[in-house]
């Protein structure tokens, strides 16, 4: 619990509201009511182990905060998130009213472990540690099944190592979602592929194959997505992307605008994990994914 003034308003409560939420109680040392609701916002600071954080705002003695937030009467909790404030309630409310509360916007406890796991496997795939990586997001998604971002880096690591069946069964819980949601949907779209080219039994013959069909006839554009998937499976992504060009720059809407979905998808894959930054600052893009997202962009508005 930290007591806040004018002073330190911005640091511990607006900054601080974008990495978690902040629960800030109105009250004055003459209040009964905020006696009695005091220890149990401490008590649930503590019980809740950092999913929250509690700032304490002497209405008295910070008037100009008080009525920034328009407090008419204490105590009055305000909750903040990504520095605004999104919820709140009056009075002195019992504990089982307060979690309630609590509960409609803080993360839960599983939330918070695969939140912190997704990101240690992040950082061990950029230092090339995939078996670490691996194994911190199985744990996130076993911890946090609803957790969609875990689950993409975990399906998208298991097809990138070629583990092609331990990713379908990852994941399947998924799969009823993927039609609406653009990162599961790149992830079935690239194990679509990986089946597609599976059943074809394409053998060392498939370049030539693919060559000698485009070049007798430059709109096969089966042919060339064929050979779209044939590179995604191999994971060549660019080759597979320019491959996708070529049939957008001949016809957009081909078979309901799928070179452009496939298109998409791909960028969705090879999109990096975003790096930290200091705040109000833009991470940079990855100049792969700029170079083709504006080649897609040039030729879809052409």
């Amino acid at each position: 619990m930290i007591d806040v003034t004018v002073e330190n308003f911005e640091a511990e409560v607006v900054a601080a509201s974008m990495n978690v939420p902040v629960l800030v109680d109105f009250w004055a040392p003459w209040c009964g009511p905020c006696k009695s609701l005091g220890p149990i916002l401490e008590k649930l600071e503590t019980d809740y182990a950092g999913r929250f954080k509690l700032v304490k705002i002497d209405s008295d003695q910070e008037q100009q905060l008080a009525g920034m937030f328009g407090i008419r009467s204490i105590p009055t909790c305000v909750l903040l998130m990504n520095g605004q404030p999104v919820d709140g309630f009056m009075g002195a409310l019992p504990e089982g009213q307060v979690r309630e509360f609590l509960d409609k916007h803080v993360p839960s406890a599983e939330e918070v472990v695969a939140e912190a796991e997704e990101e240690e496997a992040l950082d061990a795939l950029a230092e090339g540690d995939t078996d670490t990586a691996l194994e911190k997001l199985q744990h996130a998604v076993a911890t946090d099944p609803a957790n969609d971002d875990a689950r993409f880096d975990y399906v998208k690591l298991l097809l990138q190592l070629g583990r092609d069946d331990d990713a379908k069964v990852a994941f399947a819980p998924v799969i009823a979602k993927a039609s609406t949601s653009r990162k599961l949907g790149a992830l079935k779209c690239w194990m679509d592929a990986i089946d597609c080219v599976a059943v074809s039994a394409y053998g060392e013959s498939a370049v030539a194959e693919f060559d000698a069909k485009i070049t007798a006839n430059k709109r096969d554009f089966d042919t060339r997505f064929a050979r779209a998937r044939w590179l995604m499976a191999q994971q060549r992504w660019t080759d597979a992307m320019d491959e996708l060009l070529e049939i957008l720059m001949r016809d957009k809407a081909w078979n309901d605008e799928t070179a452009r979905k496939t298109y998409v998808a791909i960028l969705e894959i090879i999109e990096p994990p975003k790096v930290k930054v200091a705040e109000g600052q833009i991470p940079p893009e990855d100049p792969v994914v700029a170079t083709y997202r504006r080649r897609l962009s040039s030729v879809v508005l052409s």
